[in-house]
C-alpha cells in the first residue's frame, strides 16, 4: 500500500480468527492504520483481502460494510452538528429497534440522544462511534486507536466495553498505541515496524516478551 511514492505497508500477511480479538501494535508510522484503511477499501492497495471465504480485494467501502466489515475510525469521525440519535441512525442496518439496544448498552448516549454529537466529551464520542458501528451489525469490527486522546478514566471505560464485546464473541481487529491494554485484551497480536510484521504470537506471549516490553511497554 502506497501514499504516492511512499510504500506504507510491505506485503504483510495475517489472519483475524472469528470470535477472537486480534491486535496490531507498533510505533507511529508503522502501518497499522494504513492496514485497516486497506481492509476497509478506503485506500487502494495491491494484494488480497479474504473474508469468510470471499475475496473483497478492490471492493468499494460500502460493499465491504455490506459484507460485514465495519470500522470505528481513528478520531471517531462523528458528525458534530447532528444529534447523537441521528449519528446512530446513520449506522443502522435493520430495525430501528436496535437503537434502543444501543441505548441500553450505552446509557450515557440515551441521556444525550437529542444533543449535538459535537458537544459530547471525547470518551462519549468514542462510545457513540462504537455504538454506531455495532448498529451496522458487523461480523468483523475494526477499531483504529479507540483510546486516542482520551483521559485515563475514559480509556479504562472504552476497554471495558471492548472486553464486554469480546465476552459476547464479537470478532475484532484492534489497532492501538496503548500496547499494554491491547495485548491484555488480544487473543493474538502482531507487531508492525515500518510496514512489516516483525513479531506475532498470543497477546499473553507478547505481553511477556522482553523485546516487546522494552520497545512498546516502557520496559
Amino acid at each position: 500500500m502506497r501514499y504516492g511514492a511512499v510504500e506504507a505497508v510491505h506485503g504483510i500477511s495475517f489472519t483475524a480468527e472469528a470470535g477472537a480479538v486480534t491486535a496490531l501494535i507498533g510505533a507511529n508510522g508503522a502501518g497499522k492504520s494504513s492496514t485497516l484503511a486497506a481492509i476497509s477499501g478506503l485506500v487502494p492497495a495491491t494484494g488480497h483481502v479474504a473474508f469468510e471465504g470471499r475475496d473483497l480485494s478492490g471492493s468499494a467501502p460500502h460493499a465491504i460494510v455490506r459484507a460485514g466489515i465495519v470500522q470505528v475510525p481513528e478520531g471517531r469521525e462523528i458528525l458534530a452538528r447532528m444529534s447523537v440519535e441521528e449519528n446512530l441512525l446513520l449506522g443502522l442496518r435493520g430495525s430501528r429497534d436496535a437503537v434502543h439496544g444501543a441505548y441500553e448498552r450505552f446509557p450515557i448516549l440515551a441521556e444525550r440522544r437529542a444533543l449535538a454529537a459535537g458537544n459530547l466529551s471525547g470518551g462519549e464520542q468514542q462510545m457513540l462511534a462504537i455504538a454506531r458501528a455495532l448498529l451496522a451489525r458487523p461480523r468483523l469490527l475494526l477499531l483504529d486507536e479507540p483510546s486516542l486522546g482520551l483521559a485515563p478514566k475514559m480509556v479504562a471505560a472504552v476497554f471495558e466495553i471492548l472486553a464486554d464485546l469480546k465476552r459476547q464473541g464479537v470478532t475484532m481487529l484492534l489497532v492501538e498505541q496503548n500496547a499494554l491494554r491491547a495485548l491484555r485484551l488480544a487473543d493474538r497480536a502482531y507487531v508492525l515496524d515500518l510496514g512489516r510484521i516483525t513479531m506475532s504470537g498470543t497477546g499473553e506471549a507478547l505481553l511477556h516478551d522482553e523485546a516487546v516490553a522494552r520497545t512498546y511497554l516502557g520496559g
